[in-house]
């Protein structure tokens, strides 16, 4: 490919769960579609391409960002956690994934990976949400089955101090 070619690929370097990654990938290319098909990391679902609602939600050093709205070359040099990063691959749940299960915060399950890392980072900066607080801090989440009573529940299951990272 030529130099300035809109087809043209660049390396991307990035931490995507703990791990050093190089991805490849042409200038317009959503980091949403590297996870789930570079990477192989399909917890990180695609449900609207518009950003409305929150299924693709992941964590950008720190912070939770919809992945459809980020160009992958926009990432480089950072640290992403997707839902497949937050708890080991053979160990226990992260607390929000078992108050997720405990407290019947599934339907479908579509949106429960943006949901829970959303609510890890509201957790992460207010411990104590109050139930406003926590549907507020969900407010860029979709549950299509609407089933945010036990969404909310489950996440104010662990909003008593208690770390959620």
């Amino acid at each position: 490919m030529t130099r300035g070619s809109s087809d043209a690929l660049h390396a991307v370097d990035l931490r995507v769960n703990g791990v050093d990654r190089t991805v490849n990938v042409e200038a317009r290319r959503l980091l949403v579609h590297v996870l789930r098909e570079d990477l192989a990391l399909t917890g990180t679902h695609v449900g609207c391409d518009t950003s409305q609602c929150g299924a693709c939600t992941v964590d950008i050093d720190g912070e939770a960002v919809k992945s459809c709205t980020v160009l992958a070359v926009m990432a480089a040099g950072s640290s992403v956690t997707t839902i497949e990063g937050i708890s080991p691959p053979k160990g226990p749940l992260h607390p929000l994934q078992s108050a997720f299960h405990e407290h019947h915060a599934l339907q479908c399950g579509f949106c429960t990976p943006g949901m829970i890392m959303s609510a890890r980072q509201l957790l992460a900066r207010k411990p104590d949400a109050s139930e406003d607080e926590i549907r507020h801090g969900l407010s860029g989440n979709i549950c299509r089955c609407t089933g945010y009573h036990n969404i909310v529940e489950a996440i104010r299951s662990l909003s008593s101090g208690k770390a959620v990272a």
